[in-house]
């Protein structure tokens, strides 16, 4: 009798409850790595949300103990080519920019480390309400990789020095020092996550959606300065990185769970 194959539990889940739709990230053991296919789902789900006027607020979280760790370093290796590389983050940058184009505000819900295109991915939503747990790094420049297209998003968050800081250390920030240079907007114990969020979605969702939508759209529109040719521009610079000898020996060290190369020239 042969055994019935068992099917993987869907890679991102939804939930719908009073006007608020939350996106969750649903590959914990893999801490929520923005794959392919993780990509995919939630351009999906971000483009479906952008007709649905039942829907005032999203919030977008990951399963268990890390928010998101950015980009999946096997799946890239595997790609070898630039131009296949750049294709990923293009797709990625596409799916970014959605955020800041969906009429509904998106508020991270960020219960453990973001890192990278995951730090990424917290900058990039409208708001952000953080665990004490939480931490947050743009490590690519340890393994080899500049973070370059985090940094668009990171750079429209802090100030330039602080974002610089963190491009260029990789160093893991705290929850706390995060509320203070202004990658989230709250931090609040970790038991409380769930019910600080939703109170914050609550409140948005109680206010004119169109209103809320057409002062989304007008924020962005005179806050940021050209974003599409920033994030072509760094998503070439990031997958050329990637192919880079120091690129690719810091992916090896990674993977392989070693330290990383020694000190560059």
């Amino acid at each position: 009798m042969s055994a019935i194959p068992q099917t993987e539990p869907a890679v991102l889940l939804r939930e719908d409850r009073d006007g608020v739709c939350t996106l969750t990230m649903n590959r914990p053991a893999r801490m929520n790595l923005l794959t392919r296919e993780m990509l995919s789902a939630l351009q999906e789900a971000f483009d479906s949300l952008m007709s649905d006027t039942d829907t005032r607020v999203v919030i977008l979280t990951g399963a268990g103990k890390g928010f998101c760790a950015g980009h999946d370093l096997k799946e890239i290796r595997a790609l070898e080519e630039q131009s296949r590389i750049n294709e990923l983050f293009a797709t990625c940058c596409r799916m970014m920019q959605t955020i800041s184009d969906l009429p509904q505000p998106v508020i991270a819900r960020v219960q453990g480390a973001a890192a990278a295109a995951g730090c990424q991915l917290v900058a990039q939503c409208d708001l952000a309400v953080a665990s004490d747990a939480a931490k947050f790094a743009t490590p690519g420049v340890t393994w080899g990789f500049f973070c370059s297209t985090p940094g668009v998003a990171v750079s429209r968050n802090l100030s330039r020095k602080r974002a610089m800081e963190m491009l260029l250390t990789g160093d893991m920030v705290d929850a706390h020092k995060a509320l203070e240079w202004g990658l989230v907007n709250q931090v609040v114990p970790h038991d409380t996550l769930d019910e600080a969020t939703m109170s914050l979605a609550r409140k948005i969702a109680e206010k004119p959606p169109a209103q809320v939508a057409a002062g989304k759209r007008a924020f962005y529109a005179q806050v940021n300065l050209d974003p599409a040719q920033a994030y072509q521009l760094a998503s070439e610079v990031i997958s050329a990185s990637f192919t880079h000898r120091e690129g690719r020996e810091g992916m090896d060290a990674f993977i392989e769970k070693r330290d990383p190369p020694g000190k560059r020239r």
